[in-house]
């Protein structure tokens, strides 16, 4: 018993616990997760800690009865939310790193989750911090399991859903919403670095790994499996379970974004780069007027299927992506950095939005869908390198601007946004229209037809530069 027990309704005469977490050996004594729950109410359980169970001779004991266990960290105080964080510590999952020391990650109903490390075989803890991506930002995530693993190359893989639910009650015969948006996955990929303290995980920006059509369906409680230099993943929707290869290509981006990780040209479709326009502390003047390019055509999302009794709707599960460098002399909410619009508004277009933010439009003649970037990421005579990635598999708009993957920060719980599954295309005009309405000039555009990674986005920005340099003209042929 510790303090969350005696703390219970029953002074903890009884306990309650559960686990979802995997037992593991190390230097040949066995650790089992457990969850401790403290109380019942709003939100199921009002108060949640982490301990380990810990066995020095469960592997060789003879006579059940001799067995050991203790229960980890030493004192009364399990694995909780940093000083000032909420009630619920939960679901911890736990690695051990190539030092021995074992590192920690659950969640809570803070809209972070936290990790915490040990250097002594968990008898005691760093102090919980919610955790952060490499480049120090906070990573976002909800009441859902979020898990880590140690892969057979010695780097790391995170679970998790890219969003900040708290534990706000929608309504009061609704579950907070803190439990709700596990669809899609996300996926983070970790390397060890050397701390004064000891060895830690660095995480890169995440990548979506697996989505549902159905944004309501909620997968969770994963697990990975290696099996001849394979990684799979599974998880459960509370109905079926399923297992997942996950491409190494997609593994080698994630674990490789400090390096140049460029998107193929088969799939660059449009290429803009008036030379003039590449040194960055050139007098510019305003671009209003622009200049137009031959559009190609774009991928349609959707089809009709032409072998189905009804002739119903074929779901093409395609994309495309958008980098474009620009400097704006002035943040003009409404003007226009792309168009290929008709009359009748049919196409696509990117244009300054207020707050210092960009908006990508979509419209197929039908529906119009629309998503802003986080605000505040434009600022007047800095160059900005913005990716726009429109991805018909899951129906989300990301944006990747100057190397950061919009998360929603603290003015939004989504950075990432859905489109209608029913956009048939965006295909406008035959033209391209390049800063028509802007106070500012555009330097450079790629057009790809697919959604890139949100690693090969981050891969194509130079550390140093937002935009495009000598390097870049070099290697696209010029």
């Amino acid at each position: 018993a510790t303090e969350i027990d005696r703390q219970n309704p029953y002074e903890g005469e009884l306990k309650f616990f559960w686990n979802v977490g995997k037992p593991f050996v190390h230097a040949g004594s066995a650790y089992v997760p457990l969850h401790k729950v403290g109380g019942f109410g709003e939100g199921f359980f009002t108060r949640s800690e982490g301990v380990l169970l810990h066995s020095p001779n469960l592997l060789n004991a003879d006579d059940p009865r001799a067995i050991v266990w203790e229960t980890l960290p030493e004192g009364d105080v399990g694995l909780r939310t940093p000083p000032g964080g909420g009630p619920i510590a939960e679901e911890q999952s736990y690695v051990v790193l190539s030092d021995g020391s074992f590192h920690a990650v659950y969640r809570t109903i803070d809209g972070h989750p936290v990790e915490a490390y040990s250097r002594d075989a968990g008898r005691t803890w760093t102090e919980p911090h919610y955790m952060t991506y490499a480049d120090g930002r906070l990573v976002k995530h909800p009441r859902a399991a979020n898990f880590a693993w140690r892969c057979a190359n010695g780097h790391y893989l995170y679970w998790f859903h890219n969003h900040g639910g708290r534990f706000i009650r929608e309504h009061p015969r609704r579950r907070s919403i803190a439990y709700e948006d596990r669809n899609p996955v996300w996926l983070c990929g970790g390397i060890e670095a050397d701390a004064p303290e000891g060895k830690v995980i660095r995480w890169s920006q995440p990548d979506i790994v697996l989505y549902d059509d159905d944004p309501y369906v909620r997968m969770s409680y994963p697990d990975l499996i290696e099996d001849g230099g394979r990684i799979f993943l599974t998880e459960t929707q509370k109905n079926v379970a399923r297992v997942h290869e996950i491409p190494a290509t997609f593994l080698d981006a994630l674990w490789n974004q400090d390096k140049t990780h460029r998107p193929g040209t088969d799939d660059l479709i449009l290429l803009y780069q008036p030379r003039p326009s590449i040194e960055i502390g050139a007098s510019q003047h305003c671009a209003l007027g622009g200049t137009t390019l031959p559009m190609p055509a774009l991928p349609p999302f959707l089809e009709r299927n032409v072998d189905s009794p009804d002739y119903g709707t074929r779901d093409l599960q395609s994309g495309f992506s958008i980098d474009v460098s620009l400097r704006l002399h002035h943040l003009v909410p409404g003007d226009i950095v792309l168009d290929n619009r008709t009359l009748t508004a049919q196409g696509f277009c990117i244009q300054v939005a207020p707050h210092g933010a960009v908006e990508i439009v979509l419209n197929d003649g039908r529906t119009e869908n629309r998503w802003t970037s986080d605000p505040g990421q434009l600022t007047v005579e800095q160059l900005h390198r913005i990716v726009a990635i429109v991805d018909g598999g899951p129906k989300i708009i990301t944006f990747v601007i100057d190397g950061v993957l919009n998360d929603g920060g603290d003015a939004r719980r989504f950075g990432w946004g859905r489109f209608s599954p029913h956009l048939r295309s965006v295909n406008g005009v035959e033209m391209l229209r390049i800063g028509p309405s802007l106070h500012g000039e555009v330097v450079a555009v790629r057009l790809y037809a697919r959604a890139l990674l949100v690693s090969e986005a981050l891969g194509m920005v130079r550390p140093g530069t937002a935009g495009y340099n000598e390097a870049d003209i070099a290697e696209d042929g010029g």
